[in-house]
């Protein structure tokens, strides 16, 4: 099998399960949001919430990286990536709209995938350093945690992430330091297509299949699985089939 048509099936089941934790956590976000969960949850300070929402953005951010030494290692050119770079970027914006409209004096400027998009250029520009992602990375990790400016409050300028203190926001995914977390996954995807190429191109149980298709349509999954969810549970309390 040439290396353009090889399979990653075990990488798209990793990003199928984010997929599936995210969903998870977004559905008792809203259960929570529509006064369906009891006792109320707070997801914004309880370290059950937090702890969890960190995870499951590394580990999508992780993915990315994986998959963009996959798709190097391919030989996957500028216009390819800018097409599907464009997918990204425009439901970002969409996401923004959309949160503008449901939450006025919250929405999402920069969320996951306004950071993807912006992290998905730099890691590709990066992707030459080889092994010295991995120091780069851990400076990209650590420096806004040593280092802040009140100049980045704004947001105009809090996409960088060196903010003195979190944004008032639905979803903030910052440049730095999660772009870090992507760097780390670039060089874990190089280190293992060098060395333990199976990692990655393995045949995967059939158990697992399921979630390897997910993880190959994870953007369209996750534009639509929030306007769903909260669809079906806006009906529903409107019939009064759930709710008190």
């Amino acid at each position: 099998m040439s290396r353009g048509a090889e399979r990653f099936d075990r990488l798209d089941a990793l990003r199928g399960l984010a997929i599936v934790w995210m969903a998870a956590y977004h559905f008792s976000f809203d259960l929570n949001h529509f006064r369906l969960l009891d006792p109320r949850q707070d997801f914004y300070g309880d370290a059950f919430w937090t702890l969890q929402r960190t995870a499951i953005v590394s580990l999508f951010l992780f993915c990315a990286g994986l998959g963009q030494a996959a798709a190097l290692d391919a030989g996957q050119g500028w216009p390819r990536f800018w097409r599907r770079w464009a997918q990204v970027a425009g439901c970002a914006l969409l996401v923004s709209a959309g949160s503008a409209t449901m939450f006025p004096h919250s929405w999402i400027s920069f969320g996951v995938l306004h950071g993807i998009a912006l992290m998905l250029i730099l890691s590709r520009l990066a992707a030459p350093l080889g092994r010295w992602l991995w120091p780069l990375g851990a400076v990209a990790i650590v420096l806004p945690f040593v280092w802040q400016h009140a100049f980045f409050d704004t947001r105009w300028t809090n996409w960088v992430g060196l903010v003195t203190h979190k944004p008032v926001t639905e979803d903030y995914v910052p440049l730095l330091p999660w772009w870090g977390v992507m760097l780390w996954g670039l060089a874990a995807g190089q280190w293992a297509l060098a060395r333990r190429r199976g990692w990655l191109t393995g045949a995967l149980p059939r158990v697992l299949a399921p979630l390897a298709l997910l993880g190959r349509w994870s953007l369209s999954f996750y534009m639509v699985h929030q306007p769903v969810f909260i669809g079906a549970l806006t009906a529903l309390l409107s019939l009064g089939l759930i709710g008190r």
